[in-house]
């Protein structure tokens, strides 16, 4: 088999555990939990999948480029945030906040790179900005936003 092709394959693979993990956390987030084991996951493994990401042959800046160093920004925020998180509503909220926004935009990623290589996709939006791609990205933003209210109204009733 091809190196690429395996190493993408790898690079996928640590991608949905990011995804599903990130689920997980926030459905808990939800309830006002916050379980170290799903955290320790999903963080660890989204710094996975940047750093697999940023290993690709580089062909100059491209908008996956530019996602994975704002991803990156993000990352190390939510993390410092979460280390002083404990007890503090400000750093609680920036910290689901953090990792909410690295789930949407994996999300995000998800949705482009399947229109992008799922042939079935591909031959409904072979350029990627067609209604099918708005579509999907738009209900997802929606989807983002309904789920960070009810995990802010979780950390609420955590902290009230």
């Amino acid at each position: 088999m091809n190196l690429l092709l395996d190493y993408t394959i790898f690079h996928v693979l640590i991608s949905l555990v990011a995804l599903i993990s990130g689920i997980l956390l926030a459905s808990a987030f939800t309830k006002g939990l916050d379980p170290r084991s799903t955290r320790l996951t999903f963080l660890c493994f989204t710094a996975a999948n940047l750093l697999t990401g940023f290993l690709f042959p580089f062909h100059g800046v491209t908008p996956a480029i530019v996602v994975g160093a704002l991803n990156t920004l993000i990352l190390i925020g939510t993390v410092i945030a979460h280390g002083k998180s404990r007890g503090n509503w400000i750093w609680a909220v920036t910290y689901k906040v953090g990792a909410l926004a690295l789930l949407y935009f994996n999300c995000l990623v998800l949705i482009a790179q399947s229109f992008q290589k799922v042939p079935f996709l591909h031959a409904a939006a072979p350029v990627g900005n067609e209604p099918p791609v708005i579509i999907s990205q738009g209900l997802l933003f929606v989807v983002a936003l309904v789920v960070g209210y009810a995990c802010l109204r979780g950390s609420r009733r955590r902290f009230s």
